[in-house]
């Protein structure tokens, strides 16, 4: 099952990297939109099925089943060298993003002020990065796991809690698409525990939504950004009024869970 899981997938990717729509894909083979939206929901199809659609986004049965092998060795982590090499290479770091959301060559270049070079350029680094594989015409498929991260505490997080926090926090958060949570509470540890594992399943579920909504338009889909953060905290503001004479901290954890959307 998760093979035919992983080939279903690799297969929404071959259509999305050909910008070819579900709405296509139904007309070609005189099927609803509807159902075919739910025949990849659901990940069932009849190998006769799988070469009708194969047909439509013009490849081989054969080179879809082998592009499975690449997926076996996804990247989850760079290199700490490689996290800087994003961070002092902000034109890099944005074609990795883009294509982390499954974004096209044209889709990337339409978007970004880059011409066509400069952007094959970009790409063909993250092929060497095994970011990416850059195939013929500048197709691209991402080599990225679902378990993807970046490094804790590394370049990527460092960039962020410098530069971008400000930018990322200066919002209401009370618009569409929009949510903040702040928690704070004494847990034990066996429910910190419970809590830590249930925001990292969120995590995972938001990299697998990532991954199966890439086969629709680019304009059913809206860029958003995910934070998750928990740790035990007493606040600057609160610590100094904290008794000079306290040998230890108290055995309660103070513990912050914040999800942005």
């Amino acid at each position: 099952m998760a093979r035919t899981a992983a080939l279903v997938d690799s297969l929404k990717r071959e259509l999305r990297a050909r910008n070819i729509t579900y709405a296509t894909v139904a007309e070609r083979l005189g099927m609803s939109e509807a159902s075919v939206k739910r025949m990849f929901s659901q990940k069932e199809f009849t190998l006769s099925r799988v070469d009708a659609i194969c047909e439509v986004a013009g490849i081989e049965f054969s080179d879809l089943a082998r592009s499975l092998g690449a997926q076996d060795a996804v990247l989850t982590q760079l290199t700490q060298e490689q996290e800087r090499e994003f961070v002092e290479n902000h034109k890099l770091m944005a074609v990795a993003l883009a294509t982390l959301n499954y974004w096209t060559f044209e889709q990337i270049i339409a978007f970004y002020d880059l011409d066509a070079a400069e952007c094959t350029r970009l790409l063909a680094r993250l092929d060497r990065l095994k970011f990416i594989e850059l195939m013929p015409n500048n197709r691209i498929r991402l080599l990225v796991s679902r378990a993807f991260d970046w490094i804790p505490d590394g370049p990527i997080q460092h960039f962020f809690k410098e530069k971008a926090q400000g930018d990322f926090f200066g919002s209401r958060f009370d618009g569409d698409n929009e949510l903040m949570v702040l928690a704070n509470g004494s847990l034990s540890r066996p429910s910190i525990a419970a809590l830590l594992a249930r925001l990292r399943k969120t995590a995972a579920e938001f990299s697998e939504m990532r991954s199966n909504d890439a086969a629709l338009p680019s304009e059913e889909r809206a860029p958003i950004t995910l934070l998750l953060a928990a740790r035990p905290w007493l606040p600057d503001f609160l610590r100094k009024y904290r008794r000079k004479s306290t040998a230890a901290q108290p055995r309660s954890r103070n513990v912050t869970a914040r999800t942005n959307v």
